[in-house]
């Protein structure tokens, strides 16, 4: 148990220092610091909104940021199933309890990274919120364009395209998770019939709750895939 203890805390240390790193590696060379990424990112996309189709370094920026959700959906899985390890040898329901919560938070931090590896750019368009161009230039131009409605220059129908896909990946991997969680809680109340240890009773109600919060995100991610021009553009409003 020790050892297992100690892995999940290693991998915690590991996730929260050695993505952004791991990732700089080669191409992605000094996009590392989040500071300098944010910098790239909005110099870049600046340049691609103007020359209409996305740049080298946008590309790059886009490509280092794939990278780092892999790297850390990597790691957040690892810790997933090192908790899981933990649970199932845990004893008092109360401590299995609270394992299985770091658990879910290990579950969700995987499904967040993967959608982010699968829709990397859209992932990445928060941060041109947070510097000085926030309420002028080029973001600007994309608000007129997307409350004007139509379809656009090309580069913001590939920012709808995508943004759609970025909703489209969470409704499918939270649907399958779903499924997952109601299996895991199914196989968890037989063994707490089974023995009438309190432990599965315990990680059984756990995994249901977590099964019906997952559906609540199937929907609301199927609802935005169908029309994700009004949430891209409430996201460049402020509003997501």
């Amino acid at each position: 148990m020790r050892k297992l203890v100690a892995l999940a805390l290693a991998l915690v240390a590991a996730f929260v220092f050695a993505p952004g790193p791991l990732a700089a590696v080669g191409p992605g060379h000094g996009l590392g610091d989040p500071q300098r990424l944010g910098t790239a990112l909005r110099g870049a996309f600046a340049d691609s909104w103007n020359a209409g189709r996305r740049s080298p370094e946008l590309t790059r920026v886009v490509d280092y940021w794939l990278r780092y959700h892999l790297v850390k959906a990597v790691i957040a899985a690892l810790l997933l199933a090192v908790l899981v390890a933990i649970a199932l040898r845990l004893r008092h329901w109360a401590a299995a309890s609270a394992v299985a919560g770091a658990g879910l938070l290990a579950l969700a931090t995987v499904m967040a990274n993967v959608q982010g590896a699968i829709a990397p750019f859209s992932s990445l368009l928060p941060m041109l919120l947070e510097g000085p161009d926030a309420e002028h230039g080029v973001l600007a131009q994309v608000r007129r364009e997307l409350a004007a409605g139509g379809p656009g220059r090309p580069l913001l129908r590939s920012m709808v395209g995508d943004f759609a896909r970025y909703h489209e990946a969470m409704a499918v991997i939270a649907a399958l998770v779903a499924i997952g969680l109601v299996t895991v809680s199914v196989v968890l109340w037989r063994r707490f019939a089974a023995t009438r240890a309190a432990v599965f009773a315990a990680l059984g109600a756990v995994t249901a709750l977590a099964s019906l919060a997952v559906l609540v995100i199937v929907v609301a991610n199927t609802g935005t895939a169908n029309d994700p021009a009004p949430a891209l553009a409430a996201l460049f409003d402020g509003g997501w």
